[in-house]
C-alpha cells in the first residue's frame, strides 16, 4: 500500500474533476479524498496498491475532457490507513 498526495493545476474545477477521480478511485480500490483548493487547483489524496494509485496520477496528468491540467504535483507519504474515497 502507497499513499500520494497530488496537486492538479490548471483549468480543473468545474469540469466534473472531483466526481471522476471519486469514480475512478472507487472502481480500483483506492481511499482517501478530492477537493477544490481556494486557488484553483484540486487537491486529493490516494492510498492503495501502487498500481491502482498510479493509475489515478495518470488521469490526473490530463483530467476529464473539459478540463485543462497545467502542472502536476506529487508527493510520497506515509499511509493513514483511510477507507473509502470522498470528495470533500
Amino acid at each position: 500500500m502507497i499513499r500520494r498526495r497530488v496537486l492538479v493545476h490548471g483549468q480543473v474545477q468545474g469540469v466534473f474533476f472531483r466526481d471522476t477521480t471519486r469514480r475512478l478511485a472507487v472502481q480500483r480500490g483506492i481511499a482517501g479524498w478530492v477537493r477544490n483548493r481556494a486557488d484553483g487547483a484540486v487537491e486529493a489524496v490516494f492510498e492503495g496498491e501502487e498500481e491502482a494509485v498510479q493509475a489515478l496520477l495518470r488521469f490526473c496528468e490530463h483530467g476529464p475532457s473539459g478540463a485543462s491540467v497545467e502542472r502536476l504535483e506529487t508527493f510520497e507519504e506515509q499511509g493513514e490507513g483511510l477507507t473509502g474515497f470522498r470528495v470533500v
